[in-house]
């Protein structure tokens, strides 16, 4: 459903930027014709500059450290960059093209299951799952549908993604999630008994105490990632009854002060996780970064700082 939808927005937009250079370029107005053009294809730059002076306002006294100018700009630009690959190509032309990898041989193996984000598909983790494949490590993505359902929906979703893994490999699985996936896991999780259902799991750049962003959310899982909602409340009441002590001694949660989704900084953290700053990154191009990818090889492979180094390149 998403590739569909995001296949019928790209499609559009070359369309309408295309036909608005042919009328005004047919008329000599080339001028009009460039700025229209490129307004149309470019315009969700300026879309993206917004965000990230919403987040320089409502920062408040966070204990995230504090983004310089040169950060901010530095983080929208890599953001101009990924959205399009993500949003305009991986999702909604190549969602199936690395196929999840699961063999026999596998057994024994720690495999990892990816869980991605709102409005997002499997097609986000492409780069991801060809790393994967090439260094023979098994792992399964996942496509939360409804898209614009709640997020208890897709507990059935990860639970069976979990299972797959388990019943190739028999062991739990390392999980990696971003963004909305990661209080997808979460919610799995909670209902999941205390044990072993999971070796360990990695957010990143997940609201786990809301995002003030979610305030303009209207779907489902909007309204359940705004601050210090009900249903937050609700899930982590439910995650300290599993585990009293330490609920999530098992996470590891990267974020950003430059975060442009996920703001306040420090809601992408979770008390007692091993939280991990990554400077200078907005909210996509954060799951990209070789800090993160080094992060989840050393568990998938207990390789040595120098084999991470080079993986992470």
């Amino acid at each position: 459903m998403l590739a569909r939808l995001q296949q019928a927005i790209t499609v559009s937009l070359i369309l309408l930027a295309t036909s608005w250079v042919a009328w005004f370029g047919l008329h000599g107005l080339w001028g009009w014709a460039l700025a229209g053009a490129l307004s149309i294809l470019f315009g969700y730059a300026l879309f993206l500059g917004l965000e990230f002076v919403m987040l320089a306002l409502t920062r408040g006294d966070d204990p995230a450290p504090r983004a310089t100018p040169a950060q901010l700009l530095q983080a929208w630009w890599g953001e101009v960059l990924s959205a399009p690959r993500v949003f305009c190509w991986r999702q909604p032309f190549r969602s199936n093209a690395e196929p999840d990898f699961l063999e026999p041989a596998h057994a024994g193996r720690l495999g990892v299951v990816f869980v991605h984000g709102f409005v997002c598909n499997r097609g986000f983790w492409n780069p991801w799952l060809r790393r994967l494949r090439a260094a023979g490590v098994p792992h399964v993505a996942v496509n939360l549908e409804p898209v614009f359902g709640g997020i208890d929906e897709y507990v059935q979703i990860v639970d069976a993604a979990v299972h797959r893994m388990r019943d190739v490999t028999g062991r739990p699985p390392l999980i990696v999630a971003h963004s909305m996936g990661g209080l997808a896991v979460r919610a799995w999780l909670s209902r999941c008994p205390p044990g072993d259902a999971v070796e360990h799991v990695v957010t990143i750049g997940s609201p786990h105490g809301g995002t003030w962003l979610a305030k303009f959310g209207v779907t489902p899982n909007g309204l359940q990632m705004r601050r210090a909602n009900d249903w937050l409340q609700e899930l982590s009441d439910a995650e300290h009854r599993r585990e009293p002590k330490q609920p999530y001694a098992r996470f590891t949660c990267f974020f950003s002060h430059c975060d442009n989704i996920v703001f306040p900084p420090s809601t992408a953290t979770l008390p007692g996780a091993d939280n991990l700053h990554v400077p200078g990154c907005a909210h996509v191009h954060l799951a990209f970064q070789p800090e993160v990818f080094s992060e989840v090889w050393r568990r998938v492979s207990g390789a040595s700082a120098p084999e991470r180094a080079l993986l992470a390149q």
